[in-house]
């Protein structure tokens, strides 16, 4: 049964099939790819959980832990469907699962991407729900029931694609609650609007992590020199990828166009391996 120590690469965000749109790769065929490289990877799909996809490909030896976005097409804001994602997880899962609240939400996010549907009766716009909010700008009941129930699972919690304001709630909400590991997605992506100053302010919350990934960097939404500034402002940045677009960098293309935009971006090899390696692992160790 693989581990998470000794990594090369974690990598919290891999798309892999079947999912909303094709990807470049099915579950096992990723976690062949990241054993290749001496990585971890963990699935993510906005169509299904990757729980027991993840299982299967552990009992081969691979490197692959999963998660579940809680979006209705995949059983909705609902402690039972991540529940149930838990136990198809596995007993003895090296990583926590990690829980996504909804990313179907609101208007569709415009995207530079070229996306086919993965089925030709998929229309992901019919699934879009409801943000996290109420009206009145306070979090849902079932978001709060998700949080408090995630307090007693081998689980760790991220955002969605909540903005800044919704985003907020859930941090405060997990504070109040003791959540112990809070993941906020795509932290200063435009559709999230955390600023640095934002972040810094932050990072007196105790287990709240910042996700930037490669492909914010790739469409152009930050540069280089933004993944400088925000591993300065906040000391638990994970750097990710969310890759697995037929069009984008496969794994070791991402991990080679890593290393430069490092250089670039100045970062010293202790700051490359906590954003790369010890700070996903840590988000991820039950």
């Amino acid at each position: 049964m693989p581990d998470l120590s000794g990594r090369v690469v974690v990598d919290i965000h891999h798309h892999a099939g079947p999912d909303l749109y094709r990807r470049r790769l099915t579950s096992v065929a990723a976690g062949r790819a990241y054993a290749e490289v001496g990585g971890w990877v963990v699935l993510k799909s906005h169509l299904t959980s990757t729980a027991a996809r993840a299982w299967e490909a552990r009992q081969e030896g691979l490197p692959v832990s999963g998660s579940l976005v809680l979006n209705e097409l995949a059983g909705g804001v609902h402690p039972r469907a991540m529940e149930q994602a838990v136990y198809a997880h596995g007993p003895d899962s090296p990583a926590r699962l990690i829980v996504h609240l909804p990313t179907l939400v609101g208007p569709a996010h415009a995207s530079a991407l070229r996306r086919t549907s993965f089925h030709p009766l998929l229309d992901a716009d019919r699934w879009r729900g409801d943000r996290v909010l109420n009206s009145d700008g306070r979090l849902r009941r079932d978001v709060r029931e998700v949080l408090r129930a995630a307090r007693d699972l081998p689980v760790a919690v991220a955002t969605g694609h909540s903005d800044r304001q919704a985003a907020l709630r859930v941090v405060d909400e997990a504070v109040r609650l003791g959540l112990p590991r809070l993941l906020l997605t795509h932290a200063t992506h435009p559709m999230s609007g955390f600023t640095l100053d934002d972040l810094t302010e932050l990072s007196q919350v105790p287990g709240l992590y910042v996700e930037l990934t490669a492909l914010t960097l790739l469409l152009g939404h930050r540069d280089v020199d933004h993944l400088g500034e925000l591993v300065h402002a906040h000391p638990r940045v994970v750097f990710s990828s969310d890759l697995g677009q037929p069009d984008q960098p496969d794994v070791k293309e991402w991990l080679d166009l890593s290393e430069r935009w490092f250089h670039t971006a100045r970062l010293t090899n202790h700051q490359i391996g906590a954003i790369t390696r010890a700070n996903p692992a840590n988000l991820l160790r039950p």
